[in-house]
């Protein structure tokens, strides 16, 4: 079974992602393709957060043990296949790839092909160029404290600030994006 994953970026709106990905590999696969396909490097913490309809967090799959003391399951991306926690399509994730100001992707599982097999993960898809992997922090907090002392902070903020307001749900909706023709 194949998975078809759209990818959306809140701070850059004309961001656009499609991977497709065998349901029987890992959320490990799954990072390497899109940090691949975005061309960033792996050397940074990040996770893939489970969201329900509305992107609250149900589950969080880490890159590494994060020593957790809850009762909550812990979910590794090496050792968690795809279809152990996906399984119906418009299934919503968030790819956390800057844990330092919470930067992340918006995905949508858009399309499940049954009876098909995939060796490798395919990016069928790229439009636009993606957000920078790390923000510059002094850059990030200096727009953040001219927001907070602004009367109306969102007319300072230029269309690079994180988590503007040009992120539209609907865009995984768009049409144009190619299909795949999969044997």
């Amino acid at each position: 079974m194949i998975y078809k994953f759209r990818i959306i970026s809140d701070e850059v709106s004309n961001f656009k992602l499609e991977i497709s990905i065998d349901a029987d590999d890992t959320f490990l696969s799954l990072r390497n393709a899109i940090l691949d396909a975005v061309g960033y490097t792996k050397d940074q913490m990040d996770s893939f957060i489970i969201c329900d309809e509305d992107w609250q967090k149900e589950k969080e799959v880490t890159l590494t043990d994060m020593g957790s003391d809850s009762d909550e399951d812990i979910w590794i991306m090496e050792d968690t296949r795809l279809s152990d926690l996906i399984e119906d399509e418009g299934q919503r994730l968030m790819f956390v790839f800057d844990y330092l100001t919470n930067r992340a992707f918006f995905m949508e599982m858009k399309e499940l092909i049954p009876s098909k097999k995939l060796a490798d993960p395919l990016c069928s898809r790229k439009e636009g160029r993606p957000p920078k992997q790390i923000i510059d922090m002094d850059e990030f907090d200096n727009k953040i404290n001219k927001a907070a002392n602004a009367e109306n902070s969102y007319e300072d903020l230029d269309e690079n600030f994180y988590g503007s307001d040009d992120f539209n749900i609907d865009e995984f909706d768009e049409e144009g994006f190619d299909d795949l023709k999969l044997e």
